[in-house]
């Protein structure tokens, strides 16, 4: 699993500059083809070339196909991210992707550069121009440049970086940072699916739970680890793809990168039970094609004892979690209930109802939850007599696979009352 996930180890550094021109700041020196590095008889030059897109210059090793799709998932990535934080790219990101440091002429690069790639990952250098006056550090101009590996995921992690760096003047704090930065290097338009490198679900689930407050507030240097990065990415994802905290995200990613008097206790901490709860959910769910939105907890559904010969109703939909039902259960007590309508688990799938198929699948499940803590699940179906397992809230779903929600259609109307005494 090293070798898979090494190309999480990278990192970005930024340096504070005062009065100091940003353009005479750069001396990693220019990458060349190998004709030119003939031609001007340097004989450390290798099978170098340079290459253009609209927001990058690439000095590379790859091969021109390899460069040109690499611009154009860059080209891709830098559209959705910009778009994201709302800032056009400010200048021209310049990178040095490395397939084979040996045809390198390492006089001509970082030395930091060189270390970060021979490690198996990457960095992002970046001066800026700027007055160090208050707590906002004006910034007046930056320039980042890039190295990186050239596996899959490290250049376009790191182009996130120097976007940041060169249109902010700095990252944020690391956990912000570097969870972003894996966000960038695996976003795709319209795409609000888990996608990540395997490595990452299996350390995450089989790993001891880093808290929310280990993650945020713990003194964690940038480039210590991919499994740190990991937990990083599942913090930013969980909070940009959750609609019960997306609202609150950006703008305090916003805050973080322009260095403004904010702390992520001030923005969440009226959401602290909900949130810790929905993080360890999502953990303990993860997997490639969850959706976090779909699978998230609508807090704001009222509840109430379920009492006397009135039903409570509600609808269930076939591509969701967990839902609420409205009704506060009593352990031991017994409730009659029925669900009708009809969904699929599948596009091409058969109509079920809420009994399911012949395996289960598809068949209304329950749940219930007290002081934010779930019971046992249990299967309920289209209808019949429930005794109440414990005290507390009742939650509905649809019995299917955690990451195969997103395909599933069709609604159940759930009605759940006391039942009669003799």
């Amino acid at each position: 699993m090293r070798d898979a996930a090494v190309h999480w180890l990278s990192y970005s550094i930024v340096w504070l500059a005062l009065a100091v021109a940003a353009s005479g700041a750069y001396g990693q020196g220019t990458s060349r083809s190998s004709k030119a590095g003939a031609a001007n008889g340097d004989a450390d030059a290798g099978p170098i070339a340079d290459y253009r897109a609209q927001h990058f210059y690439m000095h590379t090793d790859l091969s021109a196909d390899e460069a040109k799709e690499l611009l154009g998932r860059l080209e891709v990535m830098l559209e959705l991210v910009s778009g994201y934080w709302g800032r056009p790219p400010r200048g021209v990101i310049e990178m040095y992707v490395i397939k084979d440091l040996k045809v390198w002429p390492k006089k001509k690069l970082d030395p930091e550069g060189v270390r970060m790639v021979a490690a198996g990952g990457g960095i992002t250098l970046t001066q800026t121009l700027g007055y160090d006056e208050g707590p906002l550090r004006e910034i007046i101009d930056a320039k980042s440049v890039v190295y990186a590996g050239a596996d899959h995921g490290t250049p376009q992690h790191e182009a996130v970086h120097a976007y940041c760096g060169q249109t902010f003047g700095r990252c944020g704090p690391v956990w912000y940072s570097e969870g972003m930065a894996e966000m960038g290097n695996y976003w795709k338009k319209g795409d609000k699916t888990v996608n990540v490198h395997p490595a990452v679900i299996e350390h995450i689930r089989t790993s001891k739970l880093k808290t929310l407050n280990a993650i945020v507030n713990n003194n964690e240097a940038t480039g210590d680890s991919w499994q740190n990065y990991a937990w990083r990415w599942a913090l930013c994802h969980l909070l940009e793809n959750n609609p019960n905290y997306k609202a609150r995200f950006r703008p305090l990613g916003l805050d973080l990168l322009m260095n403004r008097p904010t702390t992520f206790e001030q923005v969440y901490g009226d959401m602290a039970n909900e949130m810790s709860f929905e993080y360890v959910f999502f953990l303990e769910h993860l997997q490639n094609g969850y959706r976090v939105d779909l699978c998230s907890w609508d807090w704001k559904k009222k509840f109430s004892p379920v009492v006397g010969t009135t039903d409570k109703t509600s609808r269930i939909m076939a591509d969701h979690g967990w839902q609420p039902t409205q009704g506060t259960l009593k352990a031991g007590e017994h409730y009659l209930y029925s669900a009708t309508g009809s969904w699929k688990t599948s596009a091409g799938g058969s109509s079920l109802t809420a009994a399911g198929d012949s395996e289960g699948r598809g068949k209304l499940m329950g749940v219930i939850m007290k002081d934010y803590k779930l019971g046992k699940p249990f299967p309920l179906g289209a209808n019949g007599e429930l005794e109440a397992p414990d005290d507390g809230n009742l939650y509905v779903r649809c019995d299917d696979t955690w990451n195969e929600l997103a395909d599933n259609t069709g609604s159940m109307t759930f009605k759940i009352k006391l039942k009669p005494a003799k």
